[in-house]
């Protein structure tokens, strides 16, 4: 058996991941001021956020090929592989999900695995990682995909962002919600629901009352076994470093990691995120 492992550009992946035979990334285009971009070709994460905070207008994203993890698909299995899991962008943010499932059951002795992550940047490449880790063990395939699917159905993530603005043009939040939270200087906590999609989960009048509500939530959401909780930010890296810092004197196993510009375009700079990950046994 010969497995690889494909994701997206929206994944936070360490370089050695990124680096693995067995690992490929899809591109996300970003397109700011009318020029197309792919972060880790020809722009850096401190670049994409120089270049929002000068653009006329918001960043926008689109959708991975199709035509290239087809490509993809077809060139892993010309080199031997005989199976292949996809861990992309949640449905709930991308019509990218949908639109490749045929692709499951076009190639004759590749058996294919695309599940729905219902997630993305950090907690998308750690199960990049556990992915990975479990090709290494030569689990067997069904296995792999069951253990993917645990994991995914026990991640989660919670969001407070500095300026609703971007999830409403980009159609992630409702206009009305982002009104109330800019006049009433409400900082909704945020989270990804079990489908996938980005919702205000509670509604907190202040930054500080927010995160200290979002402490009891983290805690509550990880009382049920070993998690890895991540502190993904929007290029505020000193409150991301104190945030983290609070949360290992709480007791939690933390890594910091950054929104990366597909996930930044929607959720503007200021914003810091909680990803939690359920730990393999």
């Amino acid at each position: 058996m010969k497995t690889a492992i494909i994701t997206d550009t929206s994944a936070f992946l360490t370089d050695d991941i990124r680096a693995k035979d067995n690992v490929f990334v899809l591109d996300i285009p970003v397109f700011i001021d009318g020029e197309s971009y792919i972060e880790g070709q020809n722009l850096t994460t401190e670049q994409f956020y120089s270049k929002m905070a000068a653009a006329s207008d918001l960043p926008k994203t689109s959708q991975p090929s199709v035509a290239e993890l087809s490509d993809l698909l077809e060139t892993l299995q010309k080199d031997g592989y005989t199976h292949v899991v996809g861990l992309f962008l949640t449905a709930g943010i991308s019509g990218f999900w949908q639109n490749i499932q045929y692709l499951t059951s076009e190639f004759d002795g590749l058996e294919v695995a695309f599940p729905d992550t219902k997630i993305t940047s950090a907690p998308l490449g750690y199960m990049v990682e556990m992915a990975y880790n479990m090709t290494k063990t030569n689990a067997g395939f069904d296995f792999l995909v069951t253990e993917m699917q645990e994991i995914i159905d026990k991640t989660t993530a919670f969001i407070i962002v500095d300026d609703l603005d971007h999830l409403v043009k980009g159609g992630r939040l409702s206009n009305g919600a982002a009104i109330i939270g800019n006049l009433l200087n409400i900082k909704p906590i945020l989270r990804f629901d079990n489908e996938g999609n980005i919702v205000v989960y509670e509604k907190i009048r202040t930054s500080k009352k927010a995160f200290k509500r979002l402490y009891k939530i983290l805690a509550e959401t990880t009382k049920d076994g070993d998690y890895q909780v991540y502190v993904i930010h929007s290029n505020i890296p000193e409150k991301a470093r104190e945030v983290a810092y609070e949360l290992e004197d709480k007791g939690f196993d933390v890594a910091i990691a950054t929104f990366g510009a597909v996930i930044g375009t929607h959720l503007g700079e200021g914003a810091l995120g909680f990803g939690i990950s359920p730990k393999l046994n």
